[in-house]
């Protein structure tokens, strides 16, 4: 029997309530409170006003849905199945399954139409507010009078977990600051965390907050009106009103809505069991076999992924008059949408350094070069811009400008002191496409950053971190600011680029691979001068190489990164004025070098050769690999301490006597 159109959008609400239970029962995992509760939210959001087309997914116009409380997956899921992004109803059975389309919570490129991977809570808002930005950013730049060309809109959906956690307050004081008017945030308010109600952790009023950071606060009530698509409606159409700041959409919620679990912390994140979802199914009157959705259901999904195909139609006839109308910026909005970059390895002017200067200083001189070369290029710093030299200087021919309300065309970011939000709105800037996103801190720092740092390696997205200040080298700041562990910290991230450079040839080697690459790079740079050598250069890019050689085979082998590399090449020249023939190894990045094949890395460190020194001003894990059985490690197994940096040094035993007399002793012992 047909079904009226409120019966249908009610049947489509339940369809994503029941698929989501169904599937999680199936998979004795996972978390349907959320799902549940908030199925209207998503319905309202997805059939009436999400701008997508769900036979292009990548269109680059679509509105951003970011499932910040990544853990409901299965509502995204639910959503790209009746949606028609291309899931099977044998995806959803296998949800949570080894090799699934459907695992535990969203992965980006792992699941068409997830534009972000989500789970670790507030990481999703940030990345939100990171999207926002570039949606404003590119929209200031290639918009003109009668083509807007950028004009979508990001939403996400957000649970108290988020909120609670540090990262949003960054997040959303940064997007209320910069009047991200296109961000758009619901908040499925059910008081309900893992240990119980929120009474006992989270009291605060969160309208006020967020009214406090410069948002546009609207309250709904789900709990008095169920299932009111009506007021959900009115609500969004009110934050789409608000151009001057980013809206919060308050859901006052149940979780698990229409279970025996109602309203408990008992199915947020457990199954409801078998008896429980036969009671949901009668109390929802939905009488489907498992997994089983009506074709009504189907048909008016269907209606929305219609629209979305003609709003892309309609943004192509737009976009090929804008191209009549103005061929060069929509040749370069198509190189910025592309990712298409010049070949930075031919541009030799990237590698002219003549004097000493800390690789903080190599950094600014490269990254200013490459500016004029990759107009992409967008970000900032954590309020420190002056100290890691990380902002793009305007000249005599191009202005770069600042970020930020009327200005939205400026490609220097200033993220304030917020290293959590600035690492995952950097990773947002770059999900969203069109920019090269870098961000900069202290290396110390980096801790703050390592969750986001973390999932720009999971997601394989070439975010760029600029780390100054690297090792015991910052001196009088003393052992707060000495990073010690943080080299290891980060090298044990899979798919992390670590780059510890020696000078600013291997400067300009680690910003070729960080732009030219698919993986996330960290760029860690010294604050002391170092000297600049006649052989490094490219070389670099492989990890790895020969910096300094002897004649013959070598009797003892000098490894080194960064700026202990000047301590073993003046080592190098004390052992060969006493008849040893050292061979000095630059170790720039250990992931690169790991690439390399077997007979290139055994060319740059012969086996044959067991006398070996490594040395590094940080922590000896990464190294005993390259030291083997008969070798040195020169690291820190301590903190640091306060004084001026040559002092500290010499305490720690990085000092040319001290690399001499430990390659004397391996080869003693050899």
């Amino acid at each position: 029997m047909k079904q009226t159109p409120d019966i249908v959008k009610q049947t489509t609400i339940n369809a994503i309530r029941i698929l989501s239970a169904e599937a999680i029962q199936k998979a004795n995992s996972g978390h349907p409170g959320l799902p549940i509760g908030s199925a209207p939210i998503a319905y309202t959001l997805w059939q009436n006003f999400l701008r997508f087309n769900c036979r292009d997914p990548k269109w680059d116009n679509r509105d951003r849905f970011v499932l910040s409380a990544g853990h409901g997956s299965m509502l995204n899921y639910a959503l790209l199945y009746l949606y028609g992004f291309g899931l099977t109803k044998e995806d959803l059975q296998n949800f949570r399954q080894l090799g699934s389309k459907t695992p535990g919570h969203p992965e980006y490129g792992h699941t068409v139409g997830i534009e972000t991977t989500t789970g670790p809570l507030g990481q999703g808002i940030a990345n939100a507010v990171g999207m926002a930005v570039a949606e404003a950013h590119l929209a200031a730049k290639f918009n003109r009078e009668g083509f807007d060309i950028v004009d979508h809109y990001t939403y996400a959906l957000v649970g108290d977990g988020c909120l609670e956690e540090g990262i949003s307050y960054e997040a959303c004081s940064f997007a209320g600051t910069h009047e991200l008017g296109k961000l758009i945030v619901f908040y499925d308010d059910n008081d309900i965390t893992i240990e119980g109600n929120t009474d006992i952790t989270f009291k605060e009023d969160v309208a006020a907050r967020f009214r406090a950071q410069n948002w546009q606060v609207i309250k709904v009530d789900l709990v008095e009106h169920p299932d009111d698509v009506a007021l959900l409606t009115s609500a969004i159409r009110k934050a789409k009103r608000e151009s001057k700041k980013p809206s919060l959409i308050i859901c006052k919620t149940k979780i698990g809505y229409g279970t025996p679990l109602e309203g408990s912390h008992k199915c947020h994140g457990s199954p409801l069991g078998a008896e429980n979802l036969q009671k949901t199914k009668e109390n929802f009157g939905w009488t489907y076999a498992p997994f089983e959705v009506p074709d009504e259901v189907f048909k008016h999904a269907n209606m929305a992924c219609k629209r979305g195909v003609r709003f892309e139609r309609e943004w192509k006839k737009t976009f090929s008059a804008y191209a009549k109308a103005y061929p060069e910026l929509a040749a370069e909005y198509k190189k910025a949408m592309s990712g298409e970059l010049v070949d930075l390895a031919s541009h030799t002017e990237l590698f002219e350094f003549d004097k000493p200067m800390a690789t903080r200083q190599t950094s600014a001189v490269v990254l200013n070069k490459i500016a004029a070369l990759v107009p992409t290029l967008m970000g900032g710093s954590a309020d420190l811009a002056p100290s890691n030299l990380s902002d793009m200087k305007n000249t005599d021919t191009v202005t770069y400008g600042d970020f930020g309300p009327g200005h939205y065309e400026g490609r220097n970011m200033h993220f304030g002191i917020r290293e959590h939000a600035m690492a995952a709105i950097s990773n947002g800037m770059q999900l969203h496409g069109g920019i090269r996103a870098y961000c900069a801190t202290f290396f110390i720092f980096s801790d703050y950053c390592k969750h986001a740092m973390r999932l720009s390696a999971l997601m394989n997205i070439p975010v760029t971190y600029i780390l100054t200040h690297d090792s015991i080298g910052v001196g009088e700041d003393g052992p707060t600011h000495e990073p010690v562990e943080q080299l290891i910290a980060l090298r044990s991230i899979p798919n992390m680029k670590v780059f510890r450079p020696a000078d600013g040839k291997e400067t300009a080697a680690a910003w070729i691979s960080a732009l030219t690459g698919t993986a996330p790079t960290a760029l860690v740079l010294t604050r002391q001068n170092l000297p600049q050598y006649e052989n490094s250069g490219l070389e670099a890019l492989k990890g790895g190489y020969i910096l300094k050689d002897c004649g013959g085979t070598p009797d003892i082998l000098l490894i080194a990164s960064g700026s202990e590399v000047e301590l073993c090449y003046k080592a190098k020249a004390v052992l060969a004025e006493e008849g040893i023939r050292a061979r000095l190894i630059s170790m720039p990045c250990i992931e690169e070098f790991e690439k390399q094949s077997e007979e290139y890395k055994e060319s740059v460190i012969p086996s044959s050769v067991k006398a070996r020194v490594c040395v590094e001003a940080a922590s000896p894990y990464s190294w005993y690999k390259y030291a083997g059985d008969e070798g040195k490690i020169i690291a820190m197994n301590t903190f640091g301490a306060s004084g001026p940096a040559p002092q500290l040094f010499k305490k720690f035993g990085f000092t040319v006597d001290n690399v001499v007399e430990t390659a004397k002793a391996c080869l003693k012992r050899k």
